[in-house]
């Protein structure tokens, strides 16, 4: 009587180290580029189908535990930076430079409280542009900072990014960029 049980348990962890391998096997991670840039968690290939964590997505994602369910807003975001009267996306590198960033969101069906404009250097080092608390919550809204100078220390490629923080009090999430070159 004894063996059988061990037979049983033999021919049990067997079958379950097998499915385990198998799951392995039948997923495969792999790496993830957004517009060019990796993104940290990457993705995961299972059963021919690709599978992307959504919150890497430069959306807003909020997560419902009673319904179980993922909603992700990705609104419509053009940003246009003006020296003076000027657009521009590319600069020598002349140091300082005075200039504000001219945002028009559209197609926002999530509810944020605050939205905010940062500048990240070729060196990864960043700084806030400016912040501002959302009011009036509408669909569409246009959002212009004050005049910012900043020094255009080294040539390469600077960010400007466009943050939007959700009402329910999570982190600021990036929703879009703008480049700007500086050439040498």
């Amino acid at each position: 009587m004894k063996w059988r049980r061990v037979a049983i348990l033999v021919v049990a962890f067997s079958l379950m180290g097998g499915s385990l391998l198998f799951a392995d096997s039948a997923s495969q991670k792999v790496k993830l580029l957004l517009n060019g840039s990796e993104l940290e968690e990457g993705g995961y290939v299972i059963d021919g189908k690709t599978y992307v964590p959504v919150r890497q997505l430069e959306g807003l994602v909020k997560y419902d535990e009673g319904s179980k369910t993922v909603t992700y807003n990705k609104p419509n975001v053009h940003m246009f930076l003006f020296a003076d009267d000027t657009v521009f996306g590319e600069i020598k590198k002349t140091g300082k430079l005075k200039f504000n960033v001219f945002s028009q969101i559209d197609n926002l069906s999530a509810n944020i409280s605050e939205v905010r404009v940062s500048i990240t250097s070729p060196d990864g080092s960043s700084k806030v542009i400016q912040s501002s608390e959302i009011k009036d919550q509408k669909d569409n809204f246009w959002f212009r900072t004050e005049d910012y100078t900043y020094d255009f220390k080294s040539s390469g490629k600077y960010t400007v990014g466009f943050y939007m923080k959700p009402a329910d009090g999570a982190d600021f999430v990036l929703v879009s960029e703008k480049s700007i070159n500086v050439l040498k």
